[in-house]
């Protein structure tokens, strides 16, 4: 990340209510990236499922797309080509490459584009969520290979890290993305733990790093009967939540400013006085 102050390069985050519907959450995702657009984002984060929020977890294998190729990715190129903004694509259902005899399961995987419309970066999903309380079950493994490498990009102000949902609680990737200006966090919390943990867990995550954190998220009632946490938000270096949204579709947003990071990290400098090797 340049030292150097920039004129602040303003995000945002999308919260939607996906549905089983593609088409419908793609024209949502369409007329909430252009409303980010038009209030000044440069740079849009779409949350996890965006595109499709099936009855069952298998449904996703339905609109599972190859890699570079599909009626997803090709929306998300478009839109980003159309609105002039770099879009990071929340997560799609990939086809997982060379799968095990009678593999039935897709990669959860975020592609970036650019404001040209081209693919500058991919990250697949590593850690699969597991939860298991009362009515509430969910073991994401059974219908997703997890991806195994950690990824970042360089955007116009500096370096952005890569991470899905489940990701978020463990710090460990987090420190192994380097300096970072922004680490976003496209997400599906269900109710019952985002409650509990969301604002916590990605205030520890901007603290720790002393960079801003952008989460999108779902956040509502679906039509399925999931029930999720919302409360999309950006959080600067002091740990500060600068917009969050609670519930419904809609959109947050605010200014990426290397100066606040720099001064946050020169008052208390804990970013400088890391001792340990986390590669």
């Amino acid at each position: 990340m340049s030292d150097s102050p920039t004129t602040p390069f303003r995000v945002a985050a999308l919260q939607m209510v996906s549905t089983p519907d593609r088409e419908r959450n793609l024209a949502e995702a369409g007329r909430l990236i252009a409303e980010a657009a038009a209030a000044g984002a440069r740079l849009v984060l779409l949350p996890e499922y965006f595109c499709f929020m099936g009855y069952k977890d298998s449904d996703k294998l339905a609109v599972r797309e190859p890699y570079g190729d599909g009626p997803i990715q090709r929306f998300l190129a478009e839109a980003a080509l159309k609105n002039k903004v770099w879009i990071i694509g929340g997560t799609l259902p990939l086809r997982v490459p060379d799968p095990l005899p009678e593999e039935n399961r897709v990669l959860n995987t975020t592609l970036v584009f650019d404001t040209r419309g081209e693919e500058v970066a991919r990250y697949d999903k590593i850690h699969l969520f597991n939860f298991e309380k009362g009515a509430e079950s969910f073991d994401e493994a059974r219908t997703i290979r997890p991806g195994g490498e950690v990824r970042t990009f360089e955007a116009p102000f500096g370096r952005v890290g890569l991470s899905v949902c489940y990701d978020l609680r463990f710090p460990e990737l987090y420190r192994r993305m380097g300096d970072c200006a922004l680490m976003v966090v496209p997400s599906a919390f269900t109710y019952t733990t985002g409650r509990a943990h969301w604002q916590t867990l990605l205030r520890a995550r901007a603290v720790e790093n002393q960079c801003y954190v952008l989460a999108a998220a779902q956040g509502g009632q679906h039509e399925n009967g999931r029930r999720t946490w919302g409360h999309s938000m950006l959080i600067d270096p002091w740990g500060e939540v600068m917009d969050v949204l609670d519930e419904g579709p809609g959109v947050v947003a605010g200014d990426i400013d290397l100066a606040r990071i720099a001064a946050v990290r020169a008052s208390l400098p804990a970013w400088r006085h890391r001792m340990l090797d986390c590669n």
